[in-house]
């Protein structure tokens, strides 16, 4: 019995009770108005519900005397043991053996599909995140919200919502021409340039442009310039590329800011289209020869130029046009992954979206990361001034960094020790819950070479109290992901992994698959087969929402 197939149940008990108590009205509570919670304390139940106290006023009687009636009626249904009314009108329901343990079953049966569900079922969401300039190595905050964006994405789409990552390539305006002229300089060997990019990479993006053009230093200044931007602008890009493949992060969409001032065949850019677009929707006027956005009409601190008095168009013209690009492409909602520096940014993007017509409360979501911190960790030397995601990568390695990232809410600032993320032991979150799987895997290995398989299933032997407590938090996974989706959060993930290797490590201690000595192999082993391999399910399952591996050895 899950929990869906309980509020069914629950609700079925309550409506005639709720006629008899006012037969003159309609009690308007459908299945969703029923809530379960997980004790937490294991012995008072399996489940626990407020119901009949938050439907007292409704219905005119006394919280724990409406409580008892559902208790009573629920003692009656197929699977639940007992019900019992706590305190002011809780109700703790006890499930069976048997109605607890199918549970095994079917997440075997379901395989990778458990845990997936319908909850974001016909949202379209565009994710975009990282999207650094390409001009330089990711670095450590860009590491975060590539761990962070990833898993967000897997949520969504395991919730049933049309998401996409994507990657805005920031490769038009100035840095750009600084970035050129850094790498001209690094060929003839000049110092970098005022206001440029310094750093070893720079040397070798130089070295690279120089053996792709033997002839670049005989080339006018402009052109030097030009030839330099496109080839280092290539073979930086490349390297972003491949720095974010290793980390397991795939991009669906890499989104060249470029394409917003191209001009189309009528002589118009997606720029200049957006202007004329928000004008359309009454929020922009003409002052001082300037062209702006009433944004303060959506909680910004100022209205904002779009574009200047001498026809130069500003950054908020490009953060107008691609939002609009976003929802011209079929994306209903745009999640935008900021770092901490960006605060200025939220009522900016909330602004244009109102702006464009839409809800801001509803369409834009702006998540602002704070900053990581590691221990001993050095800085770039390639880059002379920031940690790189490779040599992070290369030192903690991809799974214990993805994890470390994102078992934390991006909003608390984190300390990284490199030295607890590689230990062998329980104290490394990630070795802990990764062992975990492994461990089920070795279960299952040893029952085959002992003649233990799943030829039998018989969920009411499953009474052990660990093992009761495996199936309770087993049963919470489709929960947990429906949820840290629709908050945005991948470390609830995170931590529900870690609640479950705990209980799974105990049920181990306690229950064995495997016959004692030369004892006979029953079916209950077989049945703990199930239940070890729902768990090793669950575990797989939630590590690569995390993006990250499930060992089967360790």
């Amino acid at each position: 019995m899950n929990p869906d197939t309980l509020a069914a149940a629950i609700l079925a008990v309550v409506t005639p009770i709720a006629a008899s108590l006012r037969p003159d009205d309609t009690l308007n509570i459908d299945i969703s108005d029923i809530v379960l919670e997980r004790p937490r304390n294991r012995d008072h139940g399996d489940w626990a519900s407020n119901l009949a106290m938050r439907l007292t006023k409704q219905l005119g009687t006394n919280p724990r005397e409406l409580a008892q009636r559902i208790a009573e009626g629920l003692a009656d249904v197929d699977g639940v043991a007992s019900a019992e009314v706590a305190g002011p009108g809780f109700i703790n329901i006890r499930l069976d053996a048997a109605a607890a343990g199918i549970l095994a079953k079917t997440i075997v049966d379901a395989g990778a599909a458990y845990g997936t569900n319908d909850s974001q079922q016909g949202v379209s969401v565009n994710v975009e995140f990282v999207s650094a300039n390409p001009t330089g190595p990711l670095h450590i905050g860009h590491t975060r919200w590539a761990a962070l964006g990833d898993s967000i994405v897997r949520l969504l789409i395991a919730s049933g919502a049309e998401a996409i990552r994507e990657y805005y390539i920031n490769d038009a305006g100035a840095q750009m021409q600084r970035f050129a002229s850094s790498v001209v300089a690094a060929a003839k060997g000049d110092p970098t340039p005022e206001g440029g990019y310094p750093g070893a990479y720079i040397a070798a993006l130089a070295a690279r442009v120089l053996e792709a053009r033997t002839d670049l230093l005989d080339l006018p200044d402009p052109e030097q310039l030009k030839v330099a931007e496109d080839l280092a602008y290539e073979y930086q890009l490349a390297e972003i590329k491949n720095s974010l493949d290793a980390f397991n992060v795939p991009f669906d969409v890499w989104f060249s800011e470029r394409t917003l001032h191209a001009k189309d065949t009528s002589g118009l850019s997606l720029t200049d289209q957006a202007v004329d677009r928000l004008r359309e929707q009454g929020h922009v006027f003409d002052l001082d020869g300037a062209v702006w956005v009433r944004t303060t009409d959506f909680g910004d601190d100022k209205d904002r130029v779009i574009r200047r008095s001498n026809g130069e168009y500003t950054y908020f013209a490009a953060d107008a046009a691609y939002y609009l690009n976003k929802g011209d492409r079929g994306f209903e909602n745009k999640i935008y992954l900021l770092g901490a520096d960006h605060h200025g940014y939220v009522h900016r993007l909330k602004a244009i979206a109102g702006a464009a017509g839409e809800d801001p409360d509803k369409n834009i979501q702006v998540l602002i990361g704070q900053l990581v911190s590691v221990r001993g960790a050095r800085l770039s030397k390639r880059a002379g001034n920031i940690i790189e995601m490779d040599d992070l990568r290369e030192w903690i390695g991809t799974d214990a960094l993805r994890y470390a990232l994102e078992r934390s809410p991006a909003d608390s600032p984190l300390d990284l020790d490199p030295e607890l993320l590689q230990k062998r032991t329980n104290d490394n979150p990630v070795f802990y819950v990764q062992y975990a799987h492994a461990r089920t895997h070795n279960v299952g290995r040893n029952a085959a070479d002992s003649g233990v398989d799943r030829s039998e299933f018989a969920p009411e032997t499953l009474t052990h109290e660990s093992e009761s407590a495996l199936l309770g938090v087993l049963q919470e996974f489709p929960r947990i992901v429906a949820f840290a989706a629709q908050v945005r959060e991948p470390h609830r993930v995170a931590r529900y992994l870690e609640e479950l290797a705990g209980l799974y490590h105990r049920w181990y201690d306690s229950c064995r698959v495997i016959p004692l000595s030369d004892g006979p192999i029953e079916t209950v082993h077989r049945t703990r087969l199930w239940l070890n391999d729902a768990a090793g399910q669950v575990l797989r399952n939630g590590l690569d929402l995390l993006g990250v591996s499930a060992p089967e050895r360790m």
